[in-house]
């Protein structure tokens, strides 16, 4: 079936020049305004436009290249916070009845409870509600205290918080205090003041690392129009009763934090690090240019020792001859070099033993201990947005790594190199479902390429199009590119390219209807897929091996989609069931065998979250 209609229909079908949503000029036209049709809202994308007239009559260029911007990242602004209204809690004469007998012997005396009335506590918005519903009930008795002096379980569940920093949370975002006593005033008043406002603080911390564990401390659509999720809801209301109730609120709380494979992996890889310190030894490799199999080098032996300390388990047993034998020969042999091409394959370099410096980098221990554990807890801050469980079968697209996974019946069968975009064009962080393949494809050009990119050239040679064999319409009526008014809006021109062995979709697209535009696609650039450093589209995911994945997504045989392809035609097959794809963005990830990677942040991306730790951080620490 035809998928796409031409004109201005083909939009959804629009390849990676992303526009930005909500950071764009008001004068600017977008591509998702070409999606929506929101035509009214916006002006012309040329400034004092040109009245229409041919193009051979036109005068010399007097209007100013327009342009559409791209998303921008933010300063980030922490949750709202606001004070615990604690003029919801029970009225001070009523006594602090217990609701169950179990209780009974930790009940607080009435002139206690009468000064949590009298606490004052600053919270997330969501925790205060939840404090107010749990405090404002009379039949419910506090948690934390016995009698003149704090329980156990307070002290188990703030053992818990102290320990944040093992999930990669901020134990500075839960620290209470327990209130001493002050021997020279023996003011009982005093000392119930103090345990209330304790009891209130740690029941607001306690609420704050529970959210705080289930969904992360940032909201990551703060950061950039590049991140787009939908913020996990975390039912606080019966916390507090089921902490009371746990016969091990440690266990309990632990209970709450993901238990994904993945984020359990980066969990004991931070661990690890952080047992080991900062006095990592780093093994320095003096090489500047390209060492390739058969050369000689005094670095042999520090690549060896390199393989040695940072190679998985799995790669020293499989050359546990090599490495054993191994007398400081100088000679890149051909048993060192499948040694190196195994370290380059589980790190996600090209395994061609060619050592460049981006193998170089990993092999000398990369990032420092401490910047990996950066990297660490930013990955599993980011965890903490995807679904706690990522499913059975899916589609994982790594961006610092150039690489995309395909998962099913939870293991991945299936990996190959990508392109995604470059930092100017930079490929969004999201979820969706890949719903289609098509075959054959149309490419509509994208506003953004049509102005950015192809409008000055247009301006001087209006027939470019013509000739390179795009299709334009103006209005939805074909039109040849010569005798478009290029000085003029182009809000109403749409260009598509159709399919042929140069198109820039090539064979095929899989998709996954978005906000962003964003799909994976064949690309008739297969050279890119060579090189380490892959960030160089507009923005969409370009695969190495296409027709596999089109295989795995629609559970058929690659011989199959060959043959969908060779009809010439332009046509459209839905997956038999919609798969979770995950355009993720992790400079630290596990592989499928549980080791953790490490990737350059492409894109800066990293620094932004780290700066939203800060500011989450100075707001939950600023009390009055």
């Amino acid at each position: 079936m035809t998928f796409f209609l031409k004109g201005a229909a083909s939009a959804l079908a629009l390849s990676c020049g992303m526009a930005a949503m909500g950071s764009t000029p008001a004068h600017a036209y977008t591509l998702m305004d070409m999606i929506r049709g929101d035509r009214a809202r916006t002006q012309s994308t040329i400034v004092n436009p040109r009245p229409s007239v041919p193009s051979f009559l036109q005068s010399a260029p007097d209007a100013p290249l327009p342009k559409v911007s791209s998303p921008r990242y933010y300063t980030y602004q922490p949750d709202a916070m606001r004070f615990v209204d604690t003029g919801k809690f029970t009225d001070p004469v009523v006594t602090g009845a217990v609701a169950d007998a179990s209780a009974a012997t930790e009940a607080t005396p009435s002139v206690q409870r009468r000064f949590l009335i009298e606490a004052k506590v600053r919270a997330p918005v969501e925790v205060a509600r939840a404090l107010e519903a749990y405090y404002g009930d009379v039949k419910n008795p506090l948690v934390w205290l016995a009698g003149t002096d704090v329980n156990n379980r307070a002290k188990a569940a703030m053992d818990v918080l102290a320990d944040a920093a093992s999930v990669g949370l901020d134990p500075a975002d839960y620290a209470v205090q327990v209130p001493a006593e002050d021997p020279t005033n023996p003011d009982p008043a005093i000392r119930d003041r103090a345990l209330t406002q304790f009891e209130l603080e740690l029941s607001a911390k306690v609420l704050a690392y529970v959210q705080d564990t289930v969904r992360g401390r940032v909201d990551p659509n703060k950061l950039s129009g590049y991140h787009d999720f939908k913020r996990k809801d975390v039912n606080l209301a019966p916390v507090l009763k089921l902490a009371r109730m746990s016969p091990n609120i440690a266990a309990y709380l632990r209970s709450r934090t993901p238990d994904a494979p993945q984020f359990v992996a980066l969990e004991g890889e931070l661990a690890k690090l952080r047992a080991e310190g900062a006095s990592e030894e780093r093994i320095d490799i003096a090489l500047s240019g390209l060492l390739r199999p058969g050369d000689n080098s005094s670095e042999i032996p520090n690549i060896v020792k390199a393989i040695g300390k940072h190679g998985s388990a799995a790669l020293k047993a499989e050359h546990a001859t090599t490495l054993s034998a191994y007398t400081g020969s100088t000679e890149y042999s051909p048993e060192i070099v499948s040694l190196v091409e195994g370290f380059q394959k589980e790190h996600g370099l090209k395994p061609d033993g060619v050592i460049g410096q981006a193998t170089v980098r990993i092999m000398a221990g990369g990032d420092s201990n401490a910047s990996k554990v950066e990297k660490l807890i930013v990955a599993l801050e980011q965890a903490r947005w995807l679904p706690a469980d990522l499913g059975s079968r899916y589609v994982f697209i790594n961006q610092p790594a150039y690489m995309v996974y395909y998962h099913n019946d939870n293991k991945e069968q299936l990996s190959m190199r990508v392109v995604i975009g470059q930092p100017s064009h930079q490929t969004f962080f999201f979820q969706d479902q890949i719903e289609t393949v098509e075959f054959n494809p149309f490419w509509g050009v994208p506003q953004s390429i049509i102005i950015n990119e192809m409008l000055p050239r247009l301006r001087s040679d209006p027939s470019y199009l013509d000739r390179m064999g795009y299709e334009v319409t103006v209005g939805g009526r074909a039109v040849a590119s010569s005798s478009v008014d290029w000085y003029g809006s182009t809000t109403n021109v749409s260009v598509r390219q159709p399919p042929s062995d140069d198109n820039a979709l090539g064979e095929l697209k899989i998709l996954f209807p978005n906000a962003h535009a964003i799909y994976m696609h064949d690309t008739p650039s297969k050279s890119f897929f060579k090189r380490d450093m892959r960030a160089l589209s507009h923005g969409c995911v370009r695969l190495a091996e296409p027709r596999a994945m089109a295989a795995a997504v629609l559970n058929t045989s690659v011989d199959q989609i060959g043959k969908e392809i060779a009809t010439g035609k332009n046509h459209a097959l839905q997956v038999p069931q919609k798969i979770p794809v995950y355009v993720a963005y992790f400079t630290a990830w596990p592989n499928k065998d549980g080791v953790i990677q490490y990737f350059d942040d492409v894109y800066g991306r990293d620094a932004y979250v780290q700066k939203a730790f800060d500011a989450t951080t100075k707001a939950r620490g600023a009390q009055i």
